[in-house]
């Protein structure tokens, strides 16, 4: 397993005051617009991303960080082999998602995710 890319999210109670903000000021491009959440990218090669959310999707909270990886399974694997609680998933979304709920060693909830 390798880890693709890692996105912060961050909760939000207004997602159009965010797209003003990331998309009108800053510039970004609006990659993904879920209505309940909306990603930014910059263009280019390994482009800095951000997502700003009312819910983590599916009625689940706003995880700290996702982590898109090439293998969810295996990961997932490596989560429960290590002890990791495991507080939703695996599942896959009808967003195109597989992914995984979990916490860090701080608590902080974490969404690992691969797409489909």
């Amino acid at each position: 397993m390798r880890v693709k890319r890692i996105i912060p999210n961050i909760a939000a109670p207004n997602i159009d005051a965010a797209k003003a903000f990331y998309a009108g000021v800053l510039g970004l491009d609006v990659v993904m617009d879920e209505g309940w959440i909306v990603t930014f990218a910059a263009t280019g090669q390994a482009a800095p991303q951000i997502s700003v959310a009312i819910e983590g999707g599916a009625g689940t909270p706003v995880p700290d960080l996702s982590i898109e990886v090439d293998d969810v399974d295996e990961a997932h694997r490596r989560m429960v082999d290590a002890g990791v609680v495991i507080d939703y998933g695996p599942v896959r979304e009808p967003w195109g998602v597989y992914r995984f709920f979990d916490r860090d060693p701080f608590g902080r909830p974490i969404n690992i995710l691969g797409h489909d």
